[in-house]
């Protein structure tokens, strides 16, 4: 056996090591920092649109932060109690849904008048939070809701702006829609109304209408249906989708972009598409019978003939085709001509509404439909409105245009369509620029895209000695400039957008607030005090009458039984509420008692200030009450010289109007200033003229803590004064 113990005795080699230097280039820090970007460039775009999904929903909440979690408005309180009753009835009860408590002694059908496409939505939203156990209140979720789909909008616009152009748009695009104010006013956290989502449907149904033109593809247009019939669901101005995807369609065809892709698009969106929207009740038919949808039918038809025309053509001569084209397009506008002249006469094409001539003719409304006329988002917009809700972006909006025809493609003709459109609908309605803010977004980010793309060439160093480029005088020094001027410009954009939403979007109408002279915060709770107290101090088949625009608050709120209410679909019995109003306490009575009227509820802002009072509004109630009576006239409620005062040199008609006395009960003994008369309205800034009166056929119930709401009893015939 080897000794294995034994040591060994050979001496060791020393071995020499040498250490050899690596010289390593230093790296700029700038230059790392590209490299990272570069390297990373999917986690920076992720990262990006994260926060900007973040940004898109907190910067709605001022309202919630500085009053409290609270629907906004009108409107929102009919949508409110609409879905509360949704997800304790269920979806059946829901459609078939008679209301008692509005338009009495009418009444109204709500499953067969409504879009429901806002109420479901919160529904399924409630239903799935419950499923997981993760519960939370209708209400809650009807508050943040609009930030909620706000932040959606803004992922689908970068995917709109990146299916038309690139990445770089879509980043934009979505960073400017997320605090842009002209989308904001409508979808702050508490403004429960269809507009909260139905932005987020109108882009992505352009999105995916863009998206099945470039690819052709029977799968991008059947969701580009579905994403229709969501936006059909949501709210009524379906009808601007269903005109502008038609018009583009005829917009390529006459450029000479026909192609076959455009065919399957247009074809397969609208076949599903029309089919999906009539199975929403309120809509119905009129897919195929209502004059707003004709120019959607009639360029299904036209792709079909000249698809049609492009077959026979090949398969003749060119003798023996123009005879049969010159043969066929006479017979065919005959066809046509006859069947939409049969169609008009029988009635089966209904003729336009009053809103679709009013948005051609701003003044068709105030000199034919007065209810229209009335409502002051209605209005044309002022030059001042633009930059207020659009700032930087409505001075970049042309260069948007520019870059677009210059950058001809499908879907650039699509944005060059929509933006002119919306330009033109929101002059004539100061709501629309609603419709008008997503695209002023597009293209703001196509100029600023491009703009920024031109001159960021001449930063980098790479390109410093780059022939190709234009060369010019102290191009990097101007490149810089620019750089850092939109930079400049991006910050106060964004200041301006923070400052608009925070101090003119986030106050609920429900709640005022107010500055004292010590700048203390002032709250004016008057309006949930009213109606509280309509709750709880009058039996529950009450009937109430007020202006139509408290209806829906009253209903939700007091849950009392109103005239009228904000839906409008009554021109007539709105009328005769206006027409009550405007009356002799003794006329109005005789209106009242008809009407089973038990109290009449007005706003009066004459003692705090508050301008959208009631006696602001009361000519559209004598407009109103005279479009369907002759005897009410306007004339009469004006002085001789032609104006509408409330003091001593007021009307005599109008200082004995019920509207008039309800609004100025006891308040001539009232002192609203200091040096200032008994009785002195700080709205109309006189003194009323008419201040010692009593009242025979109503009483005061109830006066708000700031004589904001005021309600009164109506006196039965043997009790009273």
């Amino acid at each position: 056996m080897k000794d294995t113990s034994k040591k060994n005795t050979e001496p060791i080699k020393k071995v020499k090591v040498e250490v050899v230097k690596i010289k390593t280039e230093t790296i700029p820090l700038e230059q790392q920092i590209l490299n990272f970007l570069t390297q990373n460039s999917s986690l920076l775009l992720y990262s990006t649109l994260i926060l900007i999904y973040i940004i898109a929903f907190s910067t709605r909440l001022f309202s919630v932060l500085r009053f409290e979690s609270v629907i906004h408005e009108f409107d929102p309180y009919f949508n409110f109690r609409s879905t509360k009753y949704l997800v304790n009835e269920g979806i059946y009860n829901f459609i078939n849904w008679f209301d008692e408590y509005s338009w009495y002694p009418l009444g109204r059908i709500i499953g067969g008048t409504v879009y429901p496409g806002l109420m479901v939505t919160s529904a399924i939203i409630y239903w799935v939070l419950n499923f997981f156990h993760l519960n939370m209140k209708i209400r809650n979720i009807c508050v943040f809701l609009a930030p909620l789909f706000a932040s959606n909008t803004a992922i689908v616009t970068y995917l709109f702006g990146k299916e038309v152009f690139d990445k770089r748009v879509g980043l934009l695009a979505a960073a400017f829609i997320a605090i842009v104010p002209g989308y904001i006013s409508r979808s702050v956290a508490g403004s429960y109304d269809n507009e909260g989502i139905a932005i987020f449907a109108l882009i992505n149904t352009y999105y995916l209408w863009v998206k099945a033109v470039n690819t052709g593809s029977m799968f991008w247009s059947a969701l580009c249906a579905l994403g229709y019939f969501y936006m059909v669901a949501a709210w009524g101005g379906y009808v601007f989708i269903i005109n502008l995807i038609p018009l583009h369609v005829i917009v390529l065809l006459i450029s000479g972009r026909y192609s076959n892709r455009l065919y399957i698009a247009y074809c397969t969106t609208y076949i599903l598409g029309t089919l999906l929207s009539m199975q929403i009740s309120f809509v119905g038919f009129q897919p195929v019978q209502s004059s707003e949808h004709m120019a959607a039918l009639g360029v299904f038809c036209f792709l079909q003939a000249y698809c049609l025309t492009n077959w026979i053509r090949s398969m003749l001569t060119p003798v023996q085709f123009y005879t049969l084209f010159r043969i066929g397009f006479i017979f065919i506008s005959s066809f046509v001509t006859i069947a939409l002249a049969a169609g008009i006469a029988t009635g089966y094409i209904s003729p336009f509404t009053g809103r679709f001539y009013s948005l051609l003719d701003p003044t068709y409304a105030k000199q034919h439909i007065p209810i229209i006329a009335s409502v002051s988002e209605h209005q044309p917009t002022a030059w001042a409105s633009y930059f207020f809700d659009l700032h930087v972006l409505a001075f970049m909006f042309p260069a948007g245009f520019y870059f677009c025809f210059k950058n001809i493609s499908d879907g650039s003709i699509f944005l060059i369509l929509y933006g002119i459109t919306s330009i033109y609908f929101s002059g004539v309605m100061v709501r629309l620029m609603l419709i008008l803010a997503p695209i002023a977004c597009v293209l703001a980010a196509v100029g600023f895209s491009f703009t920024l793309r031109a001159y960021m060439r001449y930063l980098k160093s790479e390109n410093s000695n780059n022939k190709e480029l234009p060369q010019f005088e102290n191009r990097n020094q101007i490149a810089l400039f620019i750089v850092v001027a939109i930079t400049i410009i991006f910050i106060f954009f964004t200041i301006h957008c923070t400052w608009v939403t925070s101090e003119a979007y986030s106050s609920p109408s429900i709640v005022l607030a107010a500055r004292g002279q010590g700048g203390s915060k002032i709250i004016f709770d008057d309006f949930r005090e009213g109606y509280n107290w309509l709750k709880h101090n009058t039996h529950q088949n009450a009937k109430v009458m007020s202006w139509w625009d408290y209806g829906y608050q009253i209903e939700a709120m007091a849950n009392r039984t109103v005239l009228v209410d904000n839906n409008t679909w009554n021109n007539s019995h709105i009328a005769l509420v206006g027409k009550a109003f405007a009356s002799t306490e003794e006329n109005a009575y005789e209106i009242m008692k008809s009407l089973d009227v038990d109290y009449v509820l007005v706003i009066f802002g004459g003692l705090i200030g508050y301008a959208s009072d009631d006696i602001n509004k009361f000519l559209w109630m004598v407009r109103i009450a005279g479009s369907t009576d002759p005897n009410v006239k306007e004339a009469d409620y004006f002085t001789p010289n032609g104006e509408f005062r409330v003091d001593s040199e007021g009307s005599s008609t109008l200082l004995n109007s019920l509207m008039y006395k309800c609004c100025y009960y006891g308040f001539g003994t009232i002192t609203t200033e200091a040096n200032r008369p008994p009785g002195y309205d700080r709205v109309r800034n006189v003194e009323i003229g008419n201040k010692n009166f009593e009242l025979n056929y109503l009483e005061e119930a109830f006066t708000s803590e700031h004589w904001l709401v005021r309600i009164y009893r109506v006196l039965p015939p043997d009790n009273r004064s």
